[in-house]
């Protein structure tokens, strides 16, 4: 009983903190690290990573890659004002560098600070592909599922100190964190993820779609990021990513859906 009681306790704590707004659901997602504080700190860790790494500059790929983050982050600020989010992004800082490192990779940390390695030229494989991952990438920042992990992890953190300290029976407290870890990262932490990664690929193609960038070209991309794996990849319900497979069928199918959200932005044609 006591144990029950912790629980809903720490669940009415966390539903109270829970007050941020996914901007393109409407919905309420966890946010016990406000924006306030986790900007700050991805900025401070991304300059670190930089000073660490060897960044390209003044090359073609280089301006590439700015280029085409400035285009989605037009396009992001275009779709945010036109949904009543005006000033959603005033916080965000813009930034866009390319890595040498021949890691298969890009990411964007919670406010906008941008990295593409080297090592993903070649499967994006001309400026379209760029733009389809940094749609992606971009679209994580502003669904802020940094944050909403983060959270996660927290909430996860949390009712494992709660059930240890509930549960007085050695025995018990055992069996509890045998299964818990396995039981809640399986079962909702890695959900959680593919989740994300689904959402940030809808909102990524309406972000590039509306930059002027043809949708149809992001399964063609993870087409190339299969045939890059050599198709090697743990079950999806293992892993923090849908399947190769999933995710092109999943994006073919809302390539029209993304088409049709630029044509309200003016957007009918697309750049080659």
């Amino acid at each position: 009983m006591k144990f029950k009681k912790t629980i809903v306790v720490f669940g009415l704590i966390i539903f109270i903190l829970s007050c941020a707004t996914n901007p393109f659901t409407g919905k309420k997602t966890m946010a016990l690290v406000p924006n306030s504080q986790l900007f700050p700190t991805a900025f401070q860790q991304y300059n670190q990573f930089l000073s660490e790494n060897k960044v390209v500059k003044g090359t073609s790929d280089s301006q590439m890659i700015t280029r085409v983050g400035q285009r989605i982050a037009v396009a992001a600020e275009r779709w945010l004002d036109a949904n009543g989010h005006q000033g959603y992004l005033k916080d965000y800082k813009w930034e866009y560098k390319l890595v040498n490192d021949k890691t298969v990779n890009a990411w964007c940390m919670p406010g906008g600070k941008i990295v593409f390695y080297t090592g993903i030229l070649p499967i994006a494989n001309g400026e379209t592909g760029v733009a389809a991952i940094m749609g992606h990438e971009v679209a994580h920042a502003l669904a802020n599922h940094g944050q909403q992990r983060m959270s996660a992890g927290l909430l996860q953190q949390g009712l494992a100190v709660a059930g240890n300290i509930a549960i007085k029976d050695e025995k018990s407290r055992n069996a509890f964190n045998q299964y818990y870890g396995v039981g809640t990262t399986v079962g909702v932490m890695l959900p959680f993820s593919r989740f994300h990664e689904s959402e940030a690929d809808r909102i990524g193609l309406y972000l590039m779609a509306i930059a002027g960038y043809n949708p149809d070209e992001a399964a063609e991309l993870w087409k190339r990021m299969k045939a890059n794996s050599g198709g090697q990849a743990p079950p999806e319900i293992l892993s923090t990513h849908p399947s190769n497979d999933s995710r092109i069928a999943n994006l073919k199918k809302l390539a029209p859906e993304a088409k049709a959200e630029a044509r309200k932005f003016g957007v009918t044609s697309f750049r080659e």
